[in-house]
């Protein structure tokens, strides 16, 4: 018998030394993560920043993933996706939002997600475990959020 899984989450943020418009300019829509996370080689979206929009994520080396865009608010600089089964990474039911926020002359980028481990059963795979999951996620988030602010600070 297995025990039901508890959400896994990850949370990262960054200030980066450029208006929040410029940031999210970077990042805004769905179907270009390949600028800004340097493991994506493509994302392609089939409706853009549309609700309902589904792109296909290749990870250079290898890998894909399909996320769907939950949310999409110009106003707010924030979208939401989810993938219900990972793909590539150690997850299933994965939701994650990423905003930019003006601090001043600058901007907060948070990024935050949660999920489940891929393998939900009593003794998951060494790969599959809590511990795999958030330190996967996690990883990209400071990788992404690294790469976005050497992108827009030059």
């Amino acid at each position: 018998m297995t025990t039901p899984a508890q959400a896994l989450g990850a949370y990262e943020k960054i200030v980066i030394d450029a208006p929040a418009s410029t940031v999210w300019a970077k990042i805004r829509n769905f179907d270009a993560l390949q600028d800004w996370l340097p493991p994506i080689a493509e994302s392609p979206a089939d409706k853009g920043n549309t609700p309902g929009s589904v792109r296909q994520l290749k990870v250079r080396g290898g890998g894909e993933a399909v996320e769907t865009l939950v949310s999409h608010d110009e106003a707010r600089m924030q979208y939401s996706y989810t993938a219900a089964d990972g793909g590539a990474l150690p997850v299933s039911g994965y939701m994650s939002t990423i905003k930019v926020s003006p601090q001043g002359q600058q901007s907060l980028v948070e990024w935050r997600g949660e999920f489940y481990r891929a393998d939900r059963g009593d003794n998951p795979a060494a790969d599959k475990n809590d511990e795999t999951a958030v330190g996967t996620i996690t990883s990209i988030y400071q990788g992404g959020l690294a790469a976005l602010k050497k992108l827009v600070e030059g």
